[in-house]
């Protein structure tokens, strides 16, 4: 079994089912494909470096983030139970059509729809997970610069770890990192020609993904599929 020390992180994410065009489509955009590790041929972006432009989303692949990275108090073998437990309690849902967005700067992926279910599926995660997280330590908390954050975000921050949850949560699939108004210009009708319709495709939440970090800096894999329940 894996232990506290074999992993660097462990996250909660959304992501398309493999059978999900959008799956093949936004793994091929990032260029990696978190479910087998393998680099993937990116589409062209006019005479902008996409390579550059998605190195960030590309590390962490195709997801919408549940409950954010953490590192582990204890034993992968009991997160990763408690993590198919809270799954297992959870009822399937619909989740509305996606379209492209600009979250603060950057290109992502957002629901067209309010969806109460994804919510609380994401504010489920946050705090039903959080025994098995292990608190910040300064570094990471100067890293998220709270000098900048809103009260409720430093807030999240000192409770949680992360800024952005519950009322502050977001759901966004990150395509780009932040652009200027030039490269968003160029790059947003690129994308929407690449993702065609697979985006808006009706698709059923029906799983939880457990994305794992090895070592510091190293790009997140799949680990497992959590089935939901309800």
């Amino acid at each position: 079994m894996m232990g506290v020390g074999t992993l660097a992180r462990v996250a909660l994410y959304w992501a398309p089912a493999l059978d999900d065009p959008l799956h093949a489509l936004g793994s091929r955009w990032l260029g990696r494909d978190a479910e087998t590790g393998a680099r993937l041929p990116q589409p062209p972006a006019a005479d902008l470096d996409l390579q550059a432009l998605t190195e960030d989303p590309r590390r962490y692949g195709l997801h919408a983030t549940l409950k954010p990275p953490f590192h582990m108090t204890g034993s992968y073998a009991a997160m990763r139970a408690d993590a198919a437990s809270l799954a297992a309690r959870i009822a399937p849902f619909d989740l509305p059509p996606l379209e492209l967005a600009s979250l603060g700067g950057f290109l992502a992926l957002r629901e067209a729809a309010p969806c109460p279910a994804l919510h609380a599926l994401a504010d489920a995660c946050v705090s039903g997970m959080d025994g098995h997280r292990r608190a910040p330590d300064m570094a990471e908390i100067i890293r998220r610069r709270p000098e900048r954050l809103s009260p409720a975000e430093q807030e999240n921050l000192r409770l949680w770890g992360y800024p952005h949850v519950f009322a502050e949560w977001r759901f966004h699939v990150t395509l780009t990192r932040r652009l200027t108004p030039e490269q968003d210009a160029v790059l947003r009708p690129a994308a929407l020609a690449f993702l065609g319709e697979a985006a808006a495709r009706p698709r059923r939440v029906s799983d939880i993904c457990l994305f794992t970090q090895a070592a510091p800096g190293e790009p997140f894999l799949l680990a497992e599929r959590l089935p939901l329940g309800g």
